[in-house]
C-alpha cells in the first residue's frame, strides 16, 4: 500500500527498512503517539524521511489511567466486579493509595503525570528512577531518586514508564518479579515487551504479587496465558484512548504533516537523542 505515498500518518504499526524500500516516494512519518519502537529511525534518515512525533498529547490520559488501575487493584474492583457477573457476592479487604510505597521507573511526561496526580493522596514515599535524576522534585520530603532494585523490594506499587529499547526489553524478569513484596502491584501502560510475560504469568500462578494491571502487550491483540489470571487486569492498549487526547493526537500529527508540505519547520521532529539510542541498540 505504501508504494504511492509521500506522507504517512502513522499509527503503532512497524515501519521498518523494508516498509521504507518499498515507499519509494515516502518523504515524511507522522508518527501518532510518542512511541517510536516500531519506527526506524537510522533507516529513515539514511533515506532523507522526516519523522515526527506527538510526544505530549497522550500523556495526561496515559497517567490518569495508572491511578484508576492503581485504585482499582488496591481494592480488587476487577475482580469484584468479575465475581458479581456470575453472581457472586463477595467483599474484599483492600488497602488505600495514601497508605502504599509508590515505585515509577521511567520519569518522562507520564511518569511526573503520575507523580502529579499523586500529590493529591499524601503518599509517604514515592520512588523515582530514570536513566537521569533530575532536580524536579528536590524539596519534596517524600519523593527519593533511587535505583531499581530499591523499587522491587520496597515499592508497593511498582508502574513502568520507559519506551522499549533493546536496553529495557525483558526488563523486568522472574528473578525481579520474585524480588518484589509478595502483595506488590505492578503496572505497564508503557510498551510490550518490559516486562516478561511468560515469567509474570508462572509468578502469579505461584501466587506471589497481589495483582498486576496490563495495557500493553509483545503482540496485539492479545490472547495470552495472562487471561487465566483472574487478579491480572488487562486492558486492550487503551492509554491514550480518551476522546480528547486522541483527537489532539491525530491533529497534531496532521499539521506536522501540512507544515512539511508547506515547507515550515516541523514542531515536533523526532529529537537526536531518539536516534543515538537506536544507532546504541543497533551496535
Amino acid at each position: 500500500m505504501i508504494s504511492d505515498f509521500d506522507i504517512i500518518i502513522a499509527g503503532t504499526e512497524i515501519i521498518s527498512k523494508k516498509v521504507m524500500d518499498m515507499g519509494v516516494n515516502l518523504k515524511m512519518i507522522s508518527r501518532v503517539g510518542v512511541g517510536l519502537d516500531g519506527v526506524d529511525l537510522l533507516s529513515a534518515r539514511e533515506k532523507g524521511i522526516a519523522v515526527s512525533y506527538t510526544p505530549d498529547a497522550p500523556a495526561p490520559a496515559v497517567s490518569e489511567l495508572t491511578i484508576g488501575m492503581m485504585l482499582t487493584l488496591l481494592r480488587s474492583v476487577h475482580v469484584s466486579n468479575m465475581q458479581m457477573h456470575q453472581g457472586e457476592w463477595k467483599r474484599f479487604f483492600g488497602h488505600r493509595l495514601s497508605e502504599c510505597t509508590v515505585g515509577i521507573i521511567g520519569v518522562g511526561r507520564i511518569g511526573k503525570g503520575v507523580v502529579e496526580h499523586l500529590s493529591g493522596f499524601n503518599l509517604k514515599t514515592i520512588l523515582l528512577n530514570d536513566i537521569k535524576n533530575s532536580d524536579d522534585y528536590d524539596g519534596y520530603d517524600n519523593i527519593k531518586w533511587v535505583n531499581k532494585e530499591t523499587i522491587y523490594k520496597e515499592a508497593d506499587i511498582i508502574t513502568l514508564h520507559t519506551p522499549l529499547t533493546v536496553k529495557t526489553k525483558d526488563m523486568i524478569r522472574r528473578a525481579h518479579l520474585k524480588s518484589m513484596k509478595h502483595d506488590a502491584i505492578i503496572i505497564n501502560t508503557a510498551r510490550g515487551g518490559i516486562i516478561n510475560e511468560d515469567d509474570l504469568y508462572a509468578v502469579m500462578q505461584e501466587g506471589h504479587l497481589s495483582a498486576a494491571a496490563i495495557d500493553v502487550f509483545n503482540h496485539e491483540p492479545y490472547d495470552g496465558k495472562l487471561i487465566e489470571i483472574e487478579r491480572c487486569l488487562l486492558t486492550a492498549h487503551m492509554g491514550s484512548m480518551s476522546i480528547d487526547c486522541r483527537t489532539e493526537m491525530e491533529i497534531k500529527a496532521v499539521e506536522e504533516a501540512v507544515r512539511f508540505v508547506k515547507k515550515e519547520n516541523l514542531q515536533s521532529k523526532v529529537p537526536e537523542e531518539e536516534y543515538i539510542v537506536q544507532q546504541g541498540c543497533r551496535l
